[in-house]
């Protein structure tokens, strides 16, 4: 299949490209302030937490979950966590690297996590909670800390095996019940949940998870064609449910098999839709500012797709070079915001703008 991306298209990538953010140590100090301040920010906060009798009516989000109650949500609480960790863990010499261990030595104490983990069974109606968004942010945030040789990973490594042995139990119980996937551009996006995973199983080779992954991803997505990309974005996503399905297929199918796939997958009215830069409306409104997210997770996914195509691919080059496009108009977006984006996207542009 020949794609054929019209001239307007080019010239924007190629001029956005000219002023791609790199993840500097000035950048990643201004990113790493966003987690810092909201992990142990309280209020406000959307617990998902599914009331199931009077007494739990007058808990906590820091009762409920004692590690990761902040940044709004349990999720973002989470990858803000694999952020920070990240950037200790790539960038040990930053500025305010006492501050981020401190913050974390008290998310990974022991008996916080322990009762992280409890909370699945603890409470009628929570083995899906935050299934699987969540979870693949804790798996993503696991992998992290035991590819890590420092001797603070080792301990945190090591006190968050209770929560990373619980979300794996409930997943493995689930995999083989989830008949159809989900394809919304939002939290329960089921390629994006999986590519983690692999990715996760991979790393702790645990081949029995990576195998019933793998076979899922291709029981879900293997016969996809012509995807509907055109009709992308919903108006408060910030996954491309397209790109998202790619960036999975890139991880588990061979390249020769992953080119054929492609090629049926997208189409030029597809490809030329998703990359066009999101409109933000309303920056302030904690939906729409779904849409800067969009931006950088159509950077990553775009990113590894084009890494993974070989050299004489026209997406190849399109995919690099558009990526750098979504990178460099949603950056400074991410500095303009209120807590509605504040207390997410940060690890979202950190993920974005790795090699």
């Amino acid at each position: 299949m020949k794609y054929f991306l019209p001239f307007t298209i080019l010239m924007s990538v190629s001029f956005q490209s000219q002023f791609l953010p790199k993840l500097t140590d000035e950048i990643s100090l201004k990113l790493a302030e966003k987690p810092l301040k909201c992990i142990n920010q309280e209020f406000p906060n959307k617990t998902a937490h599914i009331i199931n009798n009077a007494t739990e009516v007058s808990l906590s989000p820091s009762q409920l979950h004692p590690s990761f109650y902040g940044c709004f949500d349990w999720h973002s609480s989470v990858h803000g966590h694999w952020m920070l960790v990240r950037l200790l863990k790539t960038k040990p010499h930053l500025e305010n690297s006492e501050e981020i261990f401190k913050i974390l030595e008290n998310s990974f104490l022991e008996k916080n996590v322990l009762e992280e983990a409890k909370y699945f069974t603890k409470y009628d109606i929570a083995a899906n909670f935050e299934r699987t968004y969540g979870w693949a942010w804790l798996l993503k945030l696991d992998e992290e800390l035991a590819t890590w040789n420092h001797p603070k990973a080792k301990i945190w490594h090591q006190n968050l095996k209770p929560l990373t042995a619980e979300i794996l139990r409930l997943w493995k119980a689930y995999l083989p019940k989830q008949t159809y996937p989900n394809r919304t551009g939002v939290h329960p996006n089921s390629a994006f949940a999986m590519a983690f995973a692999i990715d996760w199983a991979r790393a702790s080779n645990d081949k029995v998870f990576e195998n019933q992954l793998i076979e899922k991803s291709k029981n879900f997505y293997l016969n996809d064609q012509k995807t509907p990309a055109y009709l992308e974005p919903d108006g408060s996503d910030f996954f491309s449910p397209s790109l998202e399905i790619a960036d999975l297929m890139r991880r588990i199918l061979p390249q020769k098999d992953f080119v054929k796939w492609l090629n049926k997958f997208y189409d030029k009215k597809s490809v030329e839709n998703i990359s066009q830069i999101p409109v933000i409306s309303d920056i302030n409104d904690f939906q729409t500012v779904h849409l800067v997210g969009l931006s950088f997770s159509r950077a990553w996914c775009m990113k590894g797709i084009a890494k993974a195509l070989p050299k004489n691919h026209p997406l190849k080059w399109h995919f690099s070079e558009t990526s750098d496009k979504f990178l460099a108009n949603a950056l400074p977006l991410l500095f303009q915001g209120n807590y509605g984006g504040d207390h997410w996207l940060a690890s979202f542009a950190v993920y974005a703008m790795e090699e």
